[in-house]
């Protein structure tokens, strides 16, 4: 289904006020999250809905914030939970792990661990422990989070050592010593750095299978996570008012999870020529007490062969609202990404700063800690002027400051810092 909704969407969302004026005009506009904002809840609120918010059957949830400002949705609890569960377990290169019993070990933002800790606490009726303990950090029968803390770069020895230790003790409850290990890929290229940094390879059990789901990875942190695990790593992509829509196979192609949705490829106005660059037209009706026509997710992909064709998606390339302005056109943050991996495998973070109308910054990480020679670094100037149409100047850093949503961003403008940006948690 692509364009105007089908009849079965249309009958599904009639009686909800936010949409009565397209049905009755017989065209439903673009759903902005503006839109979704405005007049909230009563523009969504139904009998239907009404009783279900009554009966614990929906809920209200807030998203975290870290692609706009929060937002407020209605959804069914665990919905993104259960979307993530079902994908693993039909993906075909990582459903046994779901059927033979793994369990799940989180390790992302420090804001999804304070959130789970926060649930828990409500239904014991108390206030969050200041630190969470694992019971209080266990989303559910089989998921634990781990991180305790904003910043990865932060993360000690004995936090390092903590979170190995509740890997093993997830890992001793399956029969076979196997377990699923879920994650922002910054996460986990941290995580492995750490171990690799204190000689505690033997005291981290590799896992049988990965997912990273939260935020755009870079091309190099992929590589790393392929190169260090001996296990199939998948990527999801999805927002908490959506749920999943695409996961990777382990090679990295992208194959649709589409069940009660449609997605629409829109080009981007602006793109540099040939980029290819489309945004992100969703509706679904996957969460029946906020049903979302035409929503625009705020997210931009490319095709295998540049055609709008939802089933030939061959790559995330960022949020639309980051896209840069050049003098060539707009370029995405999947743009920089790939220059820098093409120039060095060995860098790690970055963050693109403009520094003015004809120049930037382009700040850096290797995994090895150590700084480009002068020849990669020209290389580097290069690319990143060849793309931006600024002069670059390269600027090695021991570290790079995450974002208060625990997200790295990858572009600073003046007047708007870089604060990350990515999916939220199940």
């Amino acid at each position: 289904m692509t364009g105007q909704p089908s009849p079965d969407v249309i009958a599904h969302v009639r009686d909800i006020p936010l949409y009565r004026p397209s049905v009755a005009r017989g065209h439903f506009p673009i759903l902005e999250k503006a839109d979704i904002a405005r007049d909230f809840p009563d523009n969504w609120m139904t009998p239907a809905l009404a009783e279900a918010l009554e009966t614990g059957e929906a809920e209200y949830v807030l998203s975290t914030g870290t692609n706009h400002a929060r937002m407020r949705i209605i959804r069914p609890p665990y919905f993104l939970l259960r979307s993530y569960y079902r994908l693993w377990s039909e993906h075909p290169d990582i459903s046994a792990t779901w059927h033979e019993g793994c369990h799940r070990v989180s390790l992302t933002t420090v804001l999804a661990t304070e959130h789970v800790a926060r649930v828990n606490a409500a239904k014991r009726g108390a206030t969050p422990s200041p630190v969470p303990t694992p019971a209080d950090r266990r989303l559910d029968e089989r998921t634990l989070y781990l991180n305790l803390r904003l910043d990865p770069a932060e993360w000690t020895r004995g936090d390092v050592e903590r979170m190995l230790a509740e890997i093993r003790s997830v890992r001793a409850g399956h029969p076979a010593g196997r377990y699923h290990l879920d994650c922002s890929g910054y996460h986990l290229a941290h995580l492995l750095r750490k171990v690799a940094e204190w000689d505690l390879q033997d005291a981290f059990p590799a896992p049988a299978s990965v997912i990273h789901a939260y935020e755009y990875t870079p091309r190099n942190v992929r590589r790393m996570l392929r190169e260090h695990l001996d296990c199939p790593v998948i990527d999801l992509f999805g927002s908490t008012e959506l749920g999943y829509l695409y996961y990777s196979d382990r090679d990295g192609r992208y194959r649709p999870y589409l069940e009660r949705m449609s997605v629409e490829l829109i080009p981007v106005p602006g793109a540099a020529p040939g980029s290819g660059i489309h945004s992100l037209i969703v509706t679904s009706v996957r969460n029946p007490y906020m049903p979302l026509v035409r929503y625009r997710s705020g997210d931009c992909v490319r095709t295998l062969d540049g055609t709008p064709d939802p089933e030939r998606v061959a790559a995330f390339c960022g949020r639309e609202k980051e896209l840069l302005p050049t003098p060539r056109g707009l370029v995405a943050q999947a743009d920089l990404d790939d220059r820098i991996a093409a120039v060095s495998p060995r860098i790690f973070l970055h963050q693109l700063r403009l520094t003015g109308a004809r120049d930037c910054r382009l700040a850096y990480t290797t995994f090895d800690g150590h700084p480009l020679d002068a020849s990669e670094a020209a290389d580097l100037a290069e690319s990143v002027a060849a793309l931006t149409g600024r002069r670059c100047a390269p600027d090695h850093r021991a570290r790079i400051p995450i974002g208060p949503s625990g997200k790295y961003g990858w572009l600073a403008t003046p007047g708007r810092p870089a604060t990350g940006a990515g999916q939220d948690s199940p």
